[in-house]
Parts: structure tokens; C-alpha cells; sequence
């Protein structure tokens, strides 16, 4: 009733509390199912559909601020970061310290400014959304934000959060997390994105290297986002 479903304390989810997340048919809620209209192009496709949109509503989470930092440059970074430059906004984006290779990446989707989680943006920012699993960027991002900002912790799981001085909260700062989609949100996203125009980059596995792909992920060793294919 409150379009607040993902906060459900039963939830289901194909794949992870429901078997056939890789089937070729499924049977589905009609409710939850979103049209993809026409495509043959389903690689490109494939990452909105989980990056793109737990990444939309992080955005959604953050605010309007102008000036949004993206710790982590991984598979919703780099879709969230067109959306936000259509917006208008400029974005920031953080790096593992030394990853030239992602931060260039990085840059050739128009961010503002790119650089490793060890370092402090050129100006403060309004908002930070935290992709990367590690908790130790919370304090980090934190230090980046103005007064009033917000930090969103956009990942299902995250390590410990280090403790860190209240200085650093002060100002009437923010820490929240996300957790998952509700229906409004898939809909506002897929409706928004082809207008958009994203581009996204999708490294491509067969369903047998799965294991492969998320080394890989942890790793760093692709840009972008990657998508399994039977």
C-alpha cells in the first residue's frame, strides 16, 4: 500500500530463494514483470536490469544534489553515471587506488573528475553512493561531503564499518543503505533509459564460467558490468 514492498521481511527472489533464475521460460507475478520493448541486442540490455536498476534508485536515495560522488566504478557506476550527467549533475567518480584503467574508463563517460577511494574530490560533494563492498569507504566518503550531504551504501552486503570521529557526521550529515527495488522503480527506470540513450558495457561469459565471471569481478579485471549467457 505504501509502495514500500522491498522493505518486506519474506521476500522472493528468483534465483536465490526461488530455482530458474537461468530457465529459458518462467512463470512470474505480472506485477513485477516490466516490458523490455523490442530488442535483439540482449547483452546491452542485461545490465539495467540489475545494475541499472538498483543503481537508479540509489541515485533516487541520494537526492538532487549537483555534485554526486560513485565510490566503487563497477557495473551500476557506469550506467548511474550517464543518468546523472543527463540530469545535469557532475559526477565524481572513485577508483581502488592506482586503477588508471577503470578511472579512464570512467572519464570516457563524461564524469567530472576521476580518482582513487584514497583521495579527496576537488570540490565537496552533495551527495556519495557507495557501490564497493568495503566498508572502510563510509568515513571516506563521509570526509567528501558537505554539510548535509548524504552517504547511500547501495550494496546487499557491505564489511565492517570502521569506527570514525563524530566530526565527520556532524553538519547533519547522512548514512542510509538501499535495499532492493520496488515496482515504481523499475518502471520509472526502463521507461527512462531508452530516452537516455545508455550505453552500457557488458563483458560477455557462458553460464559455465560463472565462477570465472565473478572472480573476474572481484578482481577488477573487466569494465563494466558482466552478463552469463547460456
Amino acid at each position: 500500500m505504501a509502495g514500500r514492498e522491498n522493505l518486506c521481511d519474506h521476500p522472493l527472489f528468483t534465483g536465490f530463494t526461488r530455482d530458474g533464475g537461468f530457465a529459458t521460460s518462467a512463470i512470474a507475478d505480472a506485477r513485477y514483470a516490466f516490458p523490455l520493448g523490442k530488442t535483439d541486442d540482449d547483452m546491452s540490455l542485461a545490465p539495467l536490469l540489475c545494475a541499472g536498476l538498483i543503481g537508479w534508485r540509489s541515485l533516487v536515495m541520494a537526492g538532487e544534489g549537483h555534485r554526486v560522488g560513485l565510490y566503487g566504478f563497477g557495473a551500476a557506476a557506469h550506467i548511474v553515471a550517464q543518468v546523472a550527467r543527463w540530469q545535469g549533475r557532475s559526477v565524481f567518480a572513485f577508483t581502488r587506488p592506482g586503477d588508471v584503467t577503470t578511472q579512464a574508463f570512467a572519464r570516457s563517460l563524461g564524469v567530472t573528475w576521476a580518482g582513487g577511494s584514497d583521495e579527496q574530490p576537488p570540490e565537496p560533494l552533495d551527495a556519495a553512493i557507495i557501490y564497493a563492498t568495503s566498508g572502510e569507504l563510509v568515513p571516506a566518503a563521509l570526509k567528501a561531503l558537505r554539510k548535509g550531504g548524504r552517504v547511500v551504501c547501495a550494496g546487499i552486503h557491505m564489511s565492517e564499518i570502521p569506527g570514525f570521529p563524530y566530526d565527520l557526521l556532524w553538519g547533519e550529515r547522512q548514512i542510509m543503505s538501499v535495499a532492493n527495488l520496488t515496482r515504481q522503480d523499475g518502471l520509472d527506470f526502463l521507461g527512462l533509459a531508452p530516452r537516455i540513450g545508455i550505453v552500457t558495457r557488458a563483458n560477455r561469459y557462458a553460464l559455465d564460467q560463472a565462477n570465472q565471471a565473478l572472480s573476474d569481478l572481484r578482481a577488477g579485471r573487466f569494465e563494466g558490468a558482466a552478463v552469463l549467457v547460456p
